[in-house]
């Protein structure tokens, strides 16, 4: 069995979710997704709309992720590889390069983003229309 293992944040969960998640499934047999944690995220500087427990319902419930795991730290993913018996790691084309120290525990693999969509982007546009709105900044 070859069991594939990601990492992320999954806030404002949308297509180029999805698809990440499509494709990974094609590469074995077994899918875990680690999903960041709302205090992880601080850690980041990063700010989610949705929980934790919420954006972790949403990906153990798509057909075809088989496990899913908190993400709490950068430093657990070689952890997580001998723990689950990882055979491929993979990530979307963005993160091109930073994980390729994993390469002497298992495949590294980054896989390409769906274009024109990001978290980010839907982000600063409900930001833009909540500004429109009166109420700028509740996104930041």
């Amino acid at each position: 069995m070859k069991t594939v293992i990601t990492y992320g944040t999954f806030d404002m969960f949308h297509i180029g979710h999805l698809r990440l998640i499509q494709r990974l499934q094609k590469l074995g047999d077994r899918l875990i997704v680690a999903v960041s944690t709302d205090e992880f995220n601080d850690l980041k500087g990063k700010k989610t709309l949705i929980p934790f427990d919420q954006r972790s319902e949403i990906v153990a419930s798509i057909m075809g992720v088989d496990l899913v795991i908190a993400e709490n730290t950068w430093e657990q993913k070689k952890q997580d590889i001998i723990k689950y018996s990882v055979d491929v790691f993979a990530m979307g084309d963005d993160w091109q390069g930073k994980f390729d120290f994993l390469k002497s525990d298992c495949e590294v693999v980054y896989l390409p983003r769906t274009r024109d969509v990001s978290t980010t982007q839907l982000k600063a546009a409900l930001d833009q229309f909540l500004s429109l709105q009166g109420a700028k900044g509740l996104l930041q």
